[in-house]
Order: C-alpha cells, then sequence, then structure tokens
C-alpha cells in the first residue's frame, strides 16, 4: 500500500508555480531573442544606409575627377568663390565646358557654365548638392534657362579650396585668369557624421 502512493506521486502533474516559473522564463527568453534581433536589424539597416551614401560621395569624386582633368585652362575659365551663411561653407566653383561629364549628357548644344555649389531643398529645410547649368549663348536656344541637377541630398556644408603651384599653398578662392589649379580640395558636411567628407582632386593626370 506504501509502495503504491509512493508511485502515485510520482506520477502527480506541474504546479501552478511550476508552471508561473516555466512561463516567465520563456518570456524573457523570447524578449531577450527578440531585442537581439532588432538591434542586429537596426545596424543592418544604419549599416545599408551609411554604404549607399559613401557610395555617392564616391561617384562625385569620380565624375569631377574626369571632368576637370579634361579642362582647358583657358577655355574653362574656372573660378571658386568664397559664401558663408550662418557661419556655414556654402562655397562655389564654376567653370565653362560643352557637353560631357560635367553637363552629364553626351548631347548639349552649345557651351554651358557649370556651378558646383549647394541648393536649397524645394519641399523641405534640407541642402542639396549639385550641378547648375547655364547656357552661354541662350540665343540659340530659345527661353532655355538654367537648370538644376541635384548630385547629393542633404549635406550641412560645402567648402572647396584650391592648391596655387606658385605660392605652394591653398587658397580659399580661385580667381581665374586664364588657369586652373593643380588641386581641388573639397569638403562636404554630412548629417549623419561628425567628420565632413573630404577628397583632394588633381585636375592634371598624375601616375599613381
Amino acid at each position: 500500500m506504501f509502495i503504491a502512493r509512493h508511485k502515485a506521486s510520482n506520477r502527480r502533474g506541474f504546479t501552478l508555480l511550476e508552471v508561473m516559473l516555466a512561463v516567465a522564463i520563456l518570456g524573457m527568453m523570447s524578449l531577450a531573442i527578440f531585442r537581439f534581433v532588432q538591434a542586429n536589424l537596426t545596424a543592418l539597416s544604419l549599416s545599408s544606409e551609411t554604404v549607399a551614401a559613401d557610395a555617392q560621395y564616391d561617384g562625385l569624386r569620380d565624375l569631377l575627377t574626369a571632368h576637370w582633368q579634361s579642362l582647358s585652362p583657358t577655355r574653362a575659365a574656372m573660378i571658386g568663390e568664397v559664401f558663408k551663411l550662418s557661419d556655414r561653407e556654402r562655397d562655389e566653383i564654376k567653370w565653362n565646358c560643352s557637353a560631357g561629364p560635367g553637363m552629364l549628357t553626351r548631347y548639349a548644344p552649345t557651351d554651358f557654365t557649370v556651378t558646383l555649389r549647394l541648393e536649397p531643398e524645394k519641399k523641405g529645410d534640407h541642402l542639396d548638392l549639385g550641378l547648375s547649368r547655364k547656357p552661354q549663348k541662350a540665343s540659340d536656344l530659345g527661353e532655355v534657362n538654367e537648370s538644376w541637377v541635384p548630385l547629393i541630398k542633404n549635406v550641412t556644408s560645402l567648402q572647396i579650396s584650391y592648391f596655387d603651384s606658385n605660392t605652394n599653398t591653398w587658397l580659399p578662392k580661385w580667381p581665374g585668369g586664364g588657369r586652373l589649379p593643380w588641386l581641388v580640395k573639397i569638403e562636404v558636411g554630412r548629417p549623419d557624421s561628425a567628420v565632413p567628407w573630404e577628397t583632394v582632386i588633381p585636375l592634371r593626370r598624375t601616375p599613381y
């Protein structure tokens, strides 16, 4: 009889306290797994956005390098101006060219004056970095006005410096005068980084 009661007690189910503890443990494990997956997804999303943004800046560097190295010093008449707005750099660089990378088309019917500058976004408070293109002979094109091509959206500043081989120094502006600077340094403020993006573009082909 004692043996039968012992076997019966071994077959009894879980108590309410044990079930509640098991449920609590499973809930804590599920929450930990959810937070881990969520953190990894957020990190992957931010990483993808950073990679996409970096690709835009790399494309800008390659575009300007290919185009500026093909310019003629006298024909290009490159000029760099210094501007500021609310203590933020908003420099501009201007040059003349025909169809090609600087125009982003192979079918420009005449020479254009192209300006790399910042432009306020039409719907919003952000600044976009892009190219302003204006025909030099508007009479040949009827009523065609200046066109704007955004390259990188939502930047905070644009600072451009020019290396003068005659003085062996960096200048904040470029006076033109029928010659090109040896190097152009571009710094673009990024809202996603405390450090601005920077590149130095040689206007004369140099061996690597």
